[in-house]
């Protein structure tokens, strides 16, 4: 089996996480350069997980065992790194969000079409074992048809924990850009692409001050809305609730929960791999735990990769794909411009409902 080559730009904090597994999770690929605007944080890489080569970003465009671009810069400059791999004639495949803006957005979606290279994005959580074994349930006809959905992610910002949280609080960052792709993609993958939303928003708080180091005591101002409600009604006439959060101390809300006209499905963290998952059918006294049926409950990030690199050899379709991170973003912004407006916000776009990945067999 031929490997496909890979190249990271960006070696931060999340790029450990998809060097180990990309090392050694998976067998359809290999990580062949590392780069970053501080050369010494992509060799410290390079050295500590065995990758060929620390580089330059252009080196790293314009070398040829580079097949596919993974672009996991900061989201300020995640259109304009996806772009130069495009432009570069690479595959790439960028944390999330897509891009900044849906500008960005649809103009990196085009050129890739144009140049015949795919574009992926994450999260690719959706693929792990947790949420393809919710999918599983809704499919099999357990909860029935769903009629609704709910979805939670509550805290109280990255400032006590990320090394340098400021970009959370600028344009691309907030709660919904931030952790609303985990939420809403798996609520793609479940239910289906969304039609029109509506949503509320506030920034509760002007500063931040950073409480982790390097950087403790450090003031941020806030750019952006930090507590985020949505409603979305999805094409299949859903309705669903969403709320994203960095203005919340404490709670005790569900992540997601999919209810259906003969039961309901309790979903686990999608920001998580594994389980658990729970349903309850209508009647039943208590809720029962559902088996996992799909592998990857360990943390997998990079499955969406793996995947699309199959689809490279296969010239087939990846599920972590540009189109469904398109339909996200859009959803993301649209929630924004729904509470500025106080209105409904139909969308521009749509995408296909992934496929599932085969269960586990017995």
């Amino acid at each position: 089996m031929k490997r496909i080559g890979i190249g990271i730009v960006g070696c931060g904090k999340i790029s450990d996480i998809y060097l180990t597994n990309l090392t050694s999770m998976f067998d359809n690929v290999r990580v062949v350069a590392v780069a970053d605007l501080v050369p010494e944080r992509a060799r410290a890489k390079a050295s500590e997980y065995k990758v060929e080569r620390a580089c330059s970003v252009d080196e790293l465009l314009s070398d040829p065992a580079v097949d596919i671009v993974l672009n996991i810069t900061i989201p300020a400059v995640h259109a304009e790194v996806a772009l130069a791999a495009v432009r570069a004639g690479k595959h790439v495949y960028n944390e999330k969000p897509l891009t900044v803006s849906r500008e960005d957005g649809a103009r990196l979606l085009q050129e890739a079409a144009k140049a015949g290279v795919l574009v992926g994005c994450a999260p690719d959580t959706f693929l792990g074992a947790g949420l393809q074994t919710s999918r599983w349930v809704v499919e099999q006809g357990l909860i029935g048809e769903p009629i609704a959905a709910t979805a939670f992610m509550a805290g109280h910002g990255p400032e006590g924990w990320h090394p340098d949280p400021e970009f959370f609080y600028k344009r691309g960052g907030g709660p919904m850009f931030d952790m609303g792709p985990y939420y809403l993609t798996a609520l793609i993958s479940l239910i289906g692409p969304v039609r029109t939303v509506t949503g509320m928003a506030r920034a509760s708080f002007a500063e931040r001050t950073i409480t982790s180091q390097p950087k403790s005591g450090t003031t941020i101002k806030v750019d952006i809305p930090t507590h985020v409600a949505g409603t979305l009604e999805f094409q299949t006439g859903a309705i669903g609730t969403i709320v994203t959060s960095f203005d919340v101390w404490a709670h005790n809300l569900p992540r997601i929960e999919i209810h259906g006209t003969t039961g309901s499905l309790s979903v686990p963290d999608p920001n998580t791999f594994g389980g658990p998952v729970q349903l309850k059918r209508a009647g039943a006294d208590k809720w029962e735990d559902i088996p996992l049926t799909h592998g990857h409950s360990e943390n997998s990030r990079g499955i969406g990769l793996s995947d699309m690199a199959r689809a490279i050899g296969e010239k087939g379709v990846h599920r972590a794909n540009g189109e469904m991170a398109f339909h996200v973003l859009d959803i993301m912004h649209a929630i924004h411009e729904a509470a500025e407006g106080k209105r409904h916000v139909t969308l521009g776009s749509s995408c296909t409902k992934p496929q599932p990945l085969p269960p586990l067999k017995k």
